[in-house]
């Protein structure tokens, strides 16, 4: 049996809302084990003197938890 854990985790770029999704995806995945999809749940954006400065993601990261270290249970 798997269980999967849902975490929220927040991004952003220069570039682009791929290129802070890109980051986001890249950062879990150095930190998390197992992680297996991503929902995109927010996006905003920073505006300075009419133009864009910064692309915002809200991600949610599900990821299986490791069962090594799970006991046994009769």
């Amino acid at each position: 049996m798997s269980i999967a854990r849902v975490t929220e985790i927040s991004s952003t770029s220069t570039k682009s809302f791929e290129d802070a999704i890109q980051n986001a995806v890249r950062r879990a995945t150095e930190t998390l084990r197992n992680v297996r999809s991503a929902w995109v749940k927010e996006q905003q954006i920073k505006i300075d003197n009419g133009s864009i400065v910064e692309y915002q993601v809200n991600l949610m990261i599900t990821f299986v938890l490791d069962e090594s270290n799970q006991k046994e249970v009769a």
